[in-house]
């Protein structure tokens, strides 16, 4: 199946949104969806990578065609990964449908 769309789900350190919005727009991201969360760990993942889990988290969802998501993904890793403050992972995952998006030129439709 070929998927025109596909849904970038970054994870950062809460209140590092921006990071991940400047950088995803910069790549030709239109925006997105920002989710509070709470990451957990342990002990051994504290030791074996040599960083401290906050808990608090920011999920940022962006919808992206999928012919720019390398670009997306690799934008966000240099302004919002884990060498940055923003302490990021990014992924993607294929979309199969959307509906409610406006092409390029086009008005949205009224609601009657």
């Amino acid at each position: 199946m070929n998927n025109l769309y596909e849904c970038v789900i970054s994870i950062v350190n809460h209140g590092f949104t921006d990071l991940v919005m400047e950088a995803s727009r910069g790549a030709g991201a239109k925006g997105g969806t920002v989710i509070s969360g709470h990451g957990t760990s342990n002990k051994d993942v504290t030791d074996f990578f040599g960083v401290t889990i906050t808990p608090e988290k920011d999920i940022v969802l962006i919808l992206v065609p999928t012919a720019i998501r390398d670009k997306v993904l690799a934008a966000i890793n240099a302004g919002a990964g884990m060498s940055t403050r923003g302490m990021g992972i990014s992924f993607s995952l294929p979309v199969n449908d959307v509906v409610g998006l406006v092409k390029p030129g086009e008005e949205p439709a009224q609601n009657k």
